[in-house]
């Protein structure tokens, strides 16, 4: 049994860190190839689709996360042929759904269309935009397994290397249709689509090669992974991770709605600091995937004190991470926010909220090391319930707090938030500690 030490630690989570970081990029070159045409309804267009299809995948989040916690305990407990299933098991449900994706894409464009506002010829780009990017379903949420695999086994530095390498082709082939071909909002989608097929390519080999047995047992161990049994395991936790996500994608999102009842520069100053939020994200998730594996693999291998142990420094060194990101939100923010927009009054009343911002990133370490321990352990059902009693209470807060302190009553119970995310999950740790311990 090797621990790691905060050394190592740290350097699994830095390569995290960066692939995370580069996934906003993607979006930054999009905008600018297109940008570069000078058509404000293809920038329009481009803008609206990734919104859309950023949405779509985020519910689909349960395929990496859960196949990283089967595939960390599958190693822990040195059962290959199971890291092996566990994977098919994954790609077949992602290739399963990016499919129904492909074959019901007209009334999933009609909704998402008739949910946002946009000009007719800003719609018409979305629609091609969306008709196109929608064959890349299958590949998305095949790397989504993929991404679990790695982050499950630990081979965080083949992440980043994928990641990279799906950035740069994208923006290589943006580069190549739109400058090039001049195919505008289509080049931009096509040239995604292409570049996440390839990095399926890509990433199949890479994992292979990590998985592959040694002797003359097959790759992919059929008998295993038509299990009903694991069949039904995989799909009750993902389900539950799936209804976790869809309730924190409603608390952003009705936080931001309630926000634009304050007016239009309450609503600008509130998205800023939100990107505060989803910039911090990006390091705390870090030490949160890192700790996915590790408490997996230390569960497999039925190690209590290597499970307690990794608890123990991740949490420390992604408390430390906190104090310095809500200190860099909160001493010089300011200068982030001007540099972020030249309207006076969104400045005044982003630096008037600052401080909330900065407050949330100091409480966010919690849930976020939390949720890392219960996927890692594939302890899916305590992530649906606590999340849904911690949404209960952020609007509770909120119709408390809203009407008498207006948007500074909205992020503190936005701050409530994320603490009563971190208090509900936390209430079921010890018995999480115990079934570790009667494992072992």
């Amino acid at each position: 049994m090797n621990i790691p030490g905060y050394r190592d630690l740290i350097r699994l989570a830095i390569p995290v860190i960066l692939a995370n970081a580069a996934v906003p990029l993607l979006g930054l070159a999009d905008t600018a190839v297109i940008g570069r045409t000078g058509d404000a309804a293809a920038l329009g267009a481009i803008a609206l689709g990734a919104l859309i299809f950023s949405f779509l995948y985020w519910g689909f989040g349960f395929l990496r996360m859960g196949t990283t916690g089967f595939t960390a305990q599958a190693a822990g407990a040195g059962d290959w042929p199971e890291v092996r299933a566990a994977l098919a098991r994954a790609l077949l449900l992602g290739l399963g759904i990016g499919v129904t994706l492909i074959l019901f894409q007209w009334p999933l464009g009609l909704a998402a269309l008739a949910l946002l506002n946009g000009s007719e010829s800003v719609e018409q780009g979305v629609q091609q935009y969306f008709h196109i990017r929608i064959w890349g379903a299958p590949a998305t949420l095949g790397l989504f397994a993929l991404l679990g695999t790695l982050i499950g086994l630990g081979h965080t530095r083949q992440l980043l290397w994928l990641q990279l390498f799906l950035n740069g082709l994208n923006v290589l082939l943006d580069v190549l249709f739109v400058a090039g071909f001049g195919w505008g909002v289509r080049g931009i989608a096509l040239g995604t689509v292409i570049a996440e097929w390839t990095s399926l390519l890509l990433g199949l080999w890479m994992v292979v090669r990590l998985i592959r047995p040694l002797d003359d047992a097959p790759l992919w161990p059929w008998q295993r992974i038509l299990v009903r049994e694991h069949w039904l395991r995989t799909l009750r936790a993902n389900a539950d991770i799936m209804w976790r996500t869809l309730m924190l994608l409603f608390g952003f999102a009705w936080f931001t709605d309630q926000g634009a009842r304050f007016g239009d520069v309450t609503l600008a100053a509130n998205h800023i600091l939100l990107q505060f939020i989803s910039l911090s994200a990006f390091f705390l998730d870090g030490y949160a995937f890192v700790v996915e594996s590790q408490v997996g693999r230390a569960m497999g291998a039925r190690q209590a004190l290597w499970f307690r142990q990794v608890i123990e420094r991740s949490t420390i060194l992604a408390a430390l991470t906190a104090v310095g990101l809500a200190l860099l939100v909160w001493l010089p923010g300011p200068l982030f926010i001007d540099a972020l927009t030249t309207v006076d009054a969104v400045r005044e009343a982003a630096r008037a909220y600052l401080p909330w911002a900065a407050l949330y990133v100091l409480c966010s370490f919690v849930a976020f090391q939390l949720d890392g321990i219960f996927i890692g352990t594939t302890e899916s059902r305590p992530m649906r319930n606590a999340t849904a009693l911690a949404l209960l209470a952020f609007l509770l807060a909120a119709w408390a707090l809203v009407p008498p302190y207006a948007n500074h009553g909205l992020w503190l119970a936005f701050v409530l938030f994320v603490i009563a995310r971190g208090i509900t999950l936390g209430a079921y740790l010890p018995a999480l500690h115990r079934r570790i311990r009667e494992v072992v």
